[in-house]
């Protein structure tokens, strides 16, 4: 470590090993979030949810994200434990997350007094708790681990490792079915097996990957802290109380404010995504009946939806590492607009596909948008924030990944009823023009060096 001219103590360069390792535990979390996307909107059809309905089930994501990551920030910021200050989160988020994970695909042996389709429900909801637990911390240690200099490498190191998580969870169905032999379809009321074995490898990855970084990742003390923020930091420490989190509100910086938009239109657009690819697909490619979760034409195109989910995330895993060096050379409003548009393109050409697997070339700009959306704004973001507040405006950005989701799942029940006639698929031509609206708006954001 060295001094800068203000007397500042600057944070070591970290090398590649030492960035990976701080972020094998995203990938566990990905892993466990590919299968709740590929595979939530199938399980809760299986348990008797209609297609429009399917946005109110989706909605607890958010929601729990919205409530829980600003206070998991906040007090992340303020924990100083043997084990750290982010580490306790990302274990106990993962030890609630492997149960979830276990017991959602189950739901239908789980009733008692409750209907199959609530429980299910339920599971979602501590699976998203669990999630937002372990997440919020990831964020904000690499911006306590990174100088500036190294937080776009370290976000975009993080981004394709999310990637590798994603693309074999979100294939895992697949591969268990077409490799392994085990049934993709089920009965009335029950999830398939291969769904079921998938999720249950989901929850050992979540954990290993967690304990990889726990146990390789050291944390910086509350004095090597206090150094790089020229004492600041220590202050916060014995001033903070939770109340803070309205102050911080109000007082977000500028960038946050200007990245709200850009994010709205991007988070907007993903969940409308997540939740009605699998109906869309099922009904404008494979043809099934709207009210149809049980044939095997609906169980293969849930699958197909699982390998094209894998290609969206296989092509972020790749394209995050060129993040660094594209936005060298062009800015990162630049490079993130650009992404946003190649998103947009892949999203509206899913409404044209009339052959499945031409859904893959489609998922090429999602996965470039993708690596993105997890990259850049966050590289933006951390360059307007002090070191003492780093966890809770990670936390507080959040709310403008939560919010349009929430908004989303409001307005897309009533959208896809009467306004596209059923047919999800508009729903992901919609997407696409919001990417588009993102893609201008983030070229207004404020990026300070």
């Amino acid at each position: 470590m060295k001094n800068d001219s203000t007397g500042t103590r600057t944070k070591p360069r970290l090398s590649i090993g030492q960035i990976i390792n701080m972020s094998v535990g995203f990938l566990g979390i990905q892993f466990g979030f590919a299968l709740q996307n590929g595979n939530a909107s199938r399980i809760l059809q299986g348990f008797g949810a209609d297609v429009e309905e399917l946005p109110n089930f989706w909605l607890v994501a958010p929601i729990i994200g919205l409530i829980v990551q600003p206070i998991i920030g906040h007090y992340s910021d303020r924990t100083w434990t043997r084990l750290g200050r982010r580490r306790p989160y990302f274990l106990g988020g993962a030890i609630l997350a492997c149960v979830a994970l276990c017991l959602m695909p189950n739901a239908g042996s789980l009733t008692g007094l409750l209907a199959p389709i609530w429980v299910g429900a339920g599971m979602l909801m501590i699976m998203d708790a669990s999630f937002n637990i372990s997440m919020e911390p990831f964020r904000a240690l690499v911006a306590d681990k990174l100088s500036n200099e190294q937080r776009t490498l370290g976000f975009s190191i993080q981004t394709a490792l999310i990637g590798v998580g994603a693309v074999v969870g979100s294939w895992m169905p697949s591969i268990l079915t077409n490799w392994f032999g085990i049934p993709n379809t089920a009965e009335a009321g029950m999830v398939p097996m291969n769904v079921k074995y998938a999720f249950y490898i989901g929850a050992g990855v979540f954990m290993l990957a967690i304990l990889w970084t726990v146990i390789t990742t050291k944390e910086y003390s509350p004095k090597e802290m206090a150094q790089f923020d020229n004492g600041e930091n220590a202050e916060a420490e014995k001033h903070g109380s939770f109340f803070d989190i309205f102050g911080d509100i109000a007082n977000m910086p500028k960038a946050m404010k200007q990245l709200g938009l850009v994010q709205f239109c991007s988070w907007f657009g993903l969940f409308s995504m997540w939740v009605f690819t699998t109906p869309a697909i099922a009904r404008h490619i494979y043809g099934c009946a709207i009210d149809d979760s049980s044939s095997q034409a609906y169980q293969n195109a849930g699958d197909k939806v699982g390998e094209i989910f894998g290609t969206y995330n296989l092509v972020a895993m790749f394209f995050a590492l060129a993040l660094p060096f594209i936005a060298k050379s062009v800015g990162r409003k630049v490079t993130h607009a650009i992404a946003l548009t190649c998103g947009a393109i892949g999203l509206i050409s899913i409404y044209f596909v009339k052959d499945p697997s031409l859904l893959h070339v489609s998922m090429i700009g999602v996965g470039i948008a993708w690596a993105s959306i997890l990259a850049m704004p966050y590289a933006m973001l951390a360059g307007s924030i002090p070191l003492k507040k780093m966890g809770v405006y990670m936390g507080i950005f959040n709310f403008f990944i939560t919010i349009p989701q929430i908004l989303s799942g409001i307005l897309n029940r009533p959208l896809v009823k009467h306004v596209f006639g059923q047919e999800a698929v508009y729903a992901l031509v919609m997407a696409g023009v919001l990417f588009l609206i993102g893609a201008v708006a983030v070229l207004f954001v404020d990026d300070k060096k």
